[in-house]
């Protein structure tokens, strides 16, 4: 039986400082993997430059010239973190046989690499890392991400908790997860829709090895607004359940006015009138935003744009050389 292709792909922008201990730490488990004929011995770690302002790209250059597990792929501008891991995936899925996406911030134990393979040959087709526990975590980390998968799950959004961007996909896996077209792609909510037999495995979460997080608060908040909206139409229907129950209380008070008007118990006064218009117009202006990030992510899709441009392909090419057929 033909050994499977393995290609596990990091995502990396600005990691000159801890790229050096990825590329150690994924060699290493490659290296085990094919002595112990898991893999075939041609397995890639595909590197991606998501358009690195440092010198990543030069030092994925320097390691795929010295390392034949290591190749890369150099995006030509920063199209973020699920456009970098798209774009790793769609390139290795002509080759490949499974993936493994992981961060090049090695927090994700590169070990539970080596179960997720044991986990493919007995025949799952996607492996999920979930983190046994989020200590490493601030309070406030920690408990908005359970409050983000709360909210997801009530909206109807099948999710893994505790589950990011680390896992493994077949070959059949991948293909059916890239003839999703989605503009805005919220990979984590894709990959249980595909409906493939899949299975879990448990690992610790590590310090950062070195420089800071990619995702600090505002893009956190970006990315939960980009997955809610993504999946549930909830929060338009939220707007008409506000919008109904103003209505309501607008027309008793209509009533209310008249019978006071009637019975000359009219008092004026602008408390009221300034607390209904500051009420009335916050809710118009959320309603507007709520619509313009539906509206704006069919203004992305309908124009079609690439969601990717590669410029460099150093994968592709190592490919070719090692003779890996396309699958």
């Amino acid at each position: 039986m033909e050994k499977p292709f393995l290609t596990v792909v990091v995502p990396c922008y600005n990691e000159e400082e801890v790229l050096s201990e990825s590329v150690a730490q994924l060699t290493n488990i490659i290296q085990k993997l094919v002595m112990s004929e898991s893999i075939s011995n041609k397995s890639q770690i595909m590197f991606v430059d998501d358009g690195s302002k440092d010198k990543t790209w030069e030092l994925i250059q320097q390691y795929s010239e010295s390392n034949e597990h290591v190749s890369g792929l150099k995006l030509s501008r920063n199209y973020g973190h699920q456009g970098a891991l798209l774009a790793g995936l769609t390139e290795a899925h002509a080759y490949s046989d499974c993936v493994v996406s992981i961060d090049a911030d090695l927090q994700d134990d590169v070990n539970a690499i080596i179960e997720f393979i044991e986990k493919y040959h007995e025949g799952y087709d996607v492996v999920y890392g979930v983190r046994d526990k989020r200590d490493t975590d601030t309070y406030f980390k920690r408990n908005s991400a359970l409050a983000f998968y709360r909210i997801m799950s009530k909206l109807g959004v099948n999710m893994v908790p505790n589950h990011a961007d680390y896992r493994l996909l077949s070959k059949r896996a991948l293909t059916e997860f890239l003839r999703y077209k989605e503009e805005n792609m919220f990979i984590r909510g894709i990959v249980p829709l595909l409906g493939f037999k899949s299975t879990k495995v448990f690992y610790n979460r590590n310090e950062r090895f070195a420089g800071e997080s990619k995702y600090p608060l505002k893009k956190m908040v970006l990315f939960a607004v980009d997955g809610i909206t993504s999946f549930s139409v909830a929060p338009i229907r939220l707007l008409l359940v506000i919008g109904s129950v103003i209505f309501m209380i607008g027309v008793v008070m209509g009533i209310y006015a008249i019978a006071q008007k009637i019975i000359g118990a009219v008092v004026p006064g602008w408390t009221s009138l300034i607390v209904s218009l500051w009420l009335i117009g916050g809710i118009q202006l959320i309603g507007i935003g709520v619509l313009g990030e539906y509206i704006g992510k069919i203004f992305k899709q309908v124009k079609e744009r690439p969601r990717f441009t590669i410029e460099e392909n150093v994968f592709e090419m190592k490919c070719k050389e090692n003779k890996i057929n396309e699958r």
